[in-house]
């Protein structure tokens, strides 16, 4: 079987790549490179080209059994102040990857990188699969189009799709060879690495007076490699016949970002410098998963720790320098 990963030169889309030529799969990857590192591809077919490029991206698209869908803009503040570029992108660009396993003629399986910014600001916590989907920003509208898109397409034409909603993903490969690349960075983990090696600014921590047990945000912070060993699981799910599912991707356990800190000068014997700013508008006091869907029908359940992602995070950085 050959995988198609659209995007397969970013930090999940890379580490899924990995994931699924150890279990045995075929993996081809498309990606632009706007946002993704070339050495992340390193020991795979690589494709440059763009998601828009219908024609291109439909010769890709016949010779695989099965595509992945990373290729997506994630960052949630700048969705707010340039909205056309994530409805372009997102919505337009996934549009166009639709339309190509249409066109191929077959009945691709799609798994689809989604998030739990479907919720917005969810009422409960830990989020379940039944709780109504409110996105606050257009990066969350983005995903939940394309969800619909994909619900639709199911309908009408019979492709069959797992949409995979990540919490925080977290930490490296642990051979080294792979991990997190992004500029700007925006995630808390290598944040607090970087200002622990003096290889970045002091930590900001955004708000301290939230309604947790010590006043900073709960995260489900879930390893980039579990996330990815679930996609296999679903391409499988897929593969048997099974109907199209929806479901969270998360350890069911919410970490502060001062726990986050702790575990960073564990890891690494370091203080993080840090300093308390304002709370950030529209972050919610908590985002944890209910991951029960997951465990029930893809037999999925996360194996590693957030101390696991630190330690994994840190070994990368080192190795990079940076």
């Amino acid at each position: 079987m050959k995988v198609l990963v659209v995007g397969g030169a970013g930090y999940i889309g890379s580490h899924t790549a990995h994931v699924l030529k150890r279990a045995g799969l075929e993996v081809a990857i498309y990606d632009n490179l706007s946002t993704g590192f070339e050495f992340l591809a390193n020991g795979f077919p690589l494709v440059v080209g763009d998601i828009h490029d219908g024609k291109k991206l439909l010769e890709q698209v016949k010779q695989c059994d099965a595509v992945m869908y990373f290729a997506a803009n994630h960052y949630v503040g700048e969705s707010v102040v340039n909205p056309r570029k994530y409805y372009r992108n997102n919505v337009e660009g996934g549009l166009s990857l639709l339309n190509a396993v249409l066109d191929a003629g077959k009945k691709s399986l799609v798994i689809f990188s989604s998030t739990c910014s479907v919720y917005g600001a969810p009422e409960k916590t830990p989020i379940s699969e039944d709780q109504p989907l409110a996105p606050i920003n257009p990066y969350g509208v983005s995903k939940v189009f394309f969800e619909q898109a994909l619900q639709s397409y199911d309908t009408a034409y019979g492709i069959r799709y797992a949409s995979l909603r990540y919490f925080n993903a977290a930490g490296a490969d642990e051979n080294g060879e792979i991990g997190e690349c992004h500029d700007p960075e925006p995630h808390l983990i290598p944040l607090a690495l970087q200002a622990a090696a003096g290889l970045g600014p002091e930590l900001q921590v955004f708000g301290t007076d939230y309604p947790t047990p010590d006043g900073t945000c709960l995260r489900d912070y879930t390893n980039v490699v579990d996330l990815a060993e679930a996609h296999v699981k679903a391409l499988q799910h897929l593969q048997a016949g099974n109907p199209s599912i929806c479901v969270n991707l998360g350890t069911g356990e919410g970490s502060s970002v001062m726990e986050v800190i702790s575990t960073v000068e564990e890891v690494t014997g370091k203080k993080v410098p840090r300093k308390i700013v304002p709370r950030r508008p529209g972050d919610p006091p908590a985002l944890v998963a209910d991951p029960r869907k997951a465990q029930q029908i893809l037999q999925w359940k996360t194996k590693r720790s957030l101390r696991d992602s630190v330690s994994t995070a840190w070994k990368w950085m080192q190795k990079r320098g940076k």
